[in-house]
């Protein structure tokens, strides 16, 4: 179990970086004496030489910590299982947890995130062949820090870019917390952390962005879930982060309802580099945002938008457009809203094609009103099926989907596509929405600055993702 390629960490996809919870684990790994490499297939392709690497090894683990990295990962476990079934097959991250039933059919062990120590343990048992780890998956507790070991990674160019205007800036991808202390009913985290939440020690967050930065980054992502979980510590964090290197941008994410109470630090965040931010505006509906438990109304969103970018930060928001609650009329206020606000070129068009999924251990199941609208669990999709009462709205997600992915392969610009999408959603709902209105704005101007991949979690793999596995 100690030689080269005996342990392989696989990563099949997170949105646009380095897998820093791979690079963790090979750190708690090799300081344990062990000899883990890793497989990143968002990056590099699953050709012969990757094939040989999965059937040499004795322990695969899979990362999966969002709902398109296990969709790709179930399609490599069935070829390990096929082509090396003497390995070990473990799955771990976030979505293991929450589909441990599912994946128990296929995996030999199924950890959660932050399983670094249980990880050690199960390759030193398969060393020995001492009884493996059992029992209940341990809950997320705060763990030693240890640097991420990126280099046994793909370089950072690899991976994402920062674009301002035409050029594409080398990005990293840093997390100062664990966990959420909010319990959005959608998100997948509040199941798994119970709305805790563990702080990364400054100095730590700073070491490893110092490191991405040596390796040519010129951009951070603070990847948290909600960067201002801890206020006090992101501004920390942003302050000792801006003094080593006053040169490099960042980003984050953040809740509307912390937008709105912290909305004094935006202007010093906007002075320390922050250059965006993401934050989970989700719908215009207040039926929808009272079954997500968002912690937001509506009309707080204008207000959101106008602290941001008084600040001289874009702002980019995340939608989960197509819902069981939602009406032909809400999908179109929708784009109205984002006509009304400037935002054609700060939402990616792929938010406004997501779909609401509902994975096992959802608090969505928690809904009474959810019941009579949802059906079996589909295994495959790793979702409860549910359907619109309105068929025009399926047919305009469909449409919808298609349009955006045809779009990012041509690249299109994302004001172009929003165009399309809201006249897709006017001809559906039979409006009168002027075709004048729907062109472009020239007074929008360029982009400002963004992520080459966009940002999102619960969303199914496209089929370019679907074909690199």
């Amino acid at each position: 179990m100690r030689g080269p390629g005996d342990i392989l960490l696989v990563s099949c996809y997170e949105p646009g970086h380095q897998p820093a919870g791979v690079a963790t684990a090979v750190a708690f790994l090799r300081r344990a004496g062990f000899a883990p490499t890793c497989l990143d297939l968002a990056v590099e392709p699953l050709d012969d030489r990757a094939r040989a690497r999965l059937n040499a090894a004795r322990l695969v683990a899979l990362s999966v910590p969002m709902h398109t990295a296990l969709t790709l990962g179930l399609r490599v476990a069935e070829r390990v299982r096929r082509e090396n079934p003497r390995a070990h097959l473990c799955f771990f991250g976030l979505y293991a947890v929450l589909n441990r039933a599912l994946l128990m059919e296929c995996a030999d062990t199924v950890l959660p995130p932050d399983c670094d120590e249980t990880l050690v343990a199960l390759a030193a048992a398969l060393e020995t062949g001492s009884p493996l780890p059992s029992g209940p998956a341990p809950a997320p507790r705060r763990l030693p820090v240890i640097a991420p070991a990126r280099d046994a990674l793909p370089p950072l160019d690899r991976y994402a870019r920062l674009a301002v205007g035409d050029e594409r800036r080398v990005a990293g991808h840093v997390e100062t917390t664990r966990g959420c202390k909010h319990l959005c009913r959608h998100c997948p985290i509040p199941p798994v952390y119970g709305g805790r939440f563990f702080a990364v020690p400054v100095e730590a967050v700073l070491a490893d962005a110092g490191l991405q930065v040596a390796a040519g980054a010129r951009h951070i992502d603070f990847g948290d879930p909600d960067f201002l979980n801890g206020p006090t510590h992101a501004l920390r964090v942003a302050r000792a982060f801006h003094a080593a290197h006053p040169e490099v941008t960042f980003s984050f994410t953040a809740k509307v309802e912390h937008i709105l109470e912290h909305r004094a630090l935006f202007p010093e965040f906007g002075a320390l580099g922050a250059v965006f931010v993401v934050s989970a505006f989700e719908s215009l509906s207040e039926e929808v945002l009272a079954a997500l438990a968002k912690g937001h109304h509506a009309a707080d969103l204008p207000e959101a938008i106008a602290i941001v970018r008084e600040a001289g930060i874009s702002i980019r928001p995340t939608f989960v457009p197509f819902t069981p609650w939602t009406t032909l009329e809400d999908y179109l206020a929708l784009c109205r809203f984002i006509r009304d606000q400037r935002l054609e070129n700060e939402v990616d068009p792929v938010q406004l094609s997501i779909r609401l999924l509902i994975p096992p251990g959802s608090l969505l199941l928690g809904l009474p009103e959810l019941a009579s609208r949802l059906g079996p669990l589909d295994a495959p999709a790793l979702t409860y099926r549910w359907s619109h009462d309105d068929p025009r709205l399926e047919q305009l997600e469909a449409a919808v989907a298609a349009l955006v992915e045809d779009a990012t392969r041509g690249d299109a610009p994302a004001a172009q596509t929003f165009a399309r999408i809201h006249a897709l959603a006017a001809t559906a709902a039979g409006a009168n929405d002027a075709p004048r209105d729907l062109a472009p704005a020239a007074s929008l101007g360029p982009a400002p600055p963004h992520l080459t991949e966009p940002w999102f979690c619960c969303a199914a793999p496209t089929r370019r993702q679907l074909g690199a596995v």
